[in-house]
């Protein structure tokens, strides 16, 4: 059993998470910005707070009974994830034992097969451009982070990537998306959780970023 904290629960992503964690039978945080509108959604024996991972005094108060931080968060401008990340970066390296941060980034941070990143294609909309250049902000902090702080980045497909089925299933790559037959990359968001949650019992990608789809 493992103490695990969800930054950003209340969300789409966050609170799959947060629901696959505890029925796995970990204890978790659920850290929200409302309390008060997302603990109803979450599920009972939950501990609720709030929280921010910009926050420092928030990560100090979090980080030292947890086993990891998972980082699902959004909704804010292109500064909110590397703001994240930096914050994370500084308070645990600090730390004499401090615990694993598990980061669910961006799929336009991923590669095309000439090797540039998705978000910098002349066609990608605009309207994602900068969370997509936020996250791999984020990235960026993480890679460049001292000794101590050991992390995880885990980007889902760029496109298709929406609530559905928690088949327990998927396939890993690292820095291009996983594509299947008719080159489609897809994945539920209940099977991210899987992912996530598997990654912090059997870690297998430390300091480096790793995608899945089906």
């Amino acid at each position: 059993m493992s103490d695990i904290v969800v930054f950003g629960a209340g969300g789409t992503a966050g609170s799959r998470i947060v629901s696959e964690a505890f029925n796995r039978g970990h204890r978790v945080v659920a850290a929200v910005r409302r309390p008060e509108a997302d603990a109803p959604y979450l599920p009972a024996g939950v501990r609720v707070v709030t929280a921010d991972p910009t926050s420092d005094r928030s990560v100090r108060e979090l980080a030292p009974e947890a086993d990891a931080l998972v980082v699902t968060i959004g909704g804010g401008a292109r500064s909110l994830w590397p703001d994240a990340a930096r914050t994370l970066v500084d308070v645990l390296r600090s730390m004499p034992a401090a615990p694993r941060v598990i980061h669910v980034g961006g799929g336009a941070t991923l590669l095309t097969p000439t090797g540039t990143r998705l978000v910098d294609e002349p066609d990608f909309p605009d309207e994602y451009r900068d969370a997509a250049l936020g996250q791999a902000e984020a990235l960026e902090v993480y890679r460049s982070s001292a000794d101590g702080v050991t992390w995880t980045y885990l980007c889902p497909p760029p496109l298709e990537f929406h609530p559905g089925e928690r088949t327990g299933r998927y396939r890993t790559g690292t820095d291009r998306p996983v594509t299947d037959a008719q080159g489609r990359s897809v994945l539920s968001y209940e099977d991210l959780a899987v992912a996530v949650l598997d990654e912090i019992e059997n870690p297998r990608f430390r300091n480096m970023r790793f995608t899945a789809a089906y």
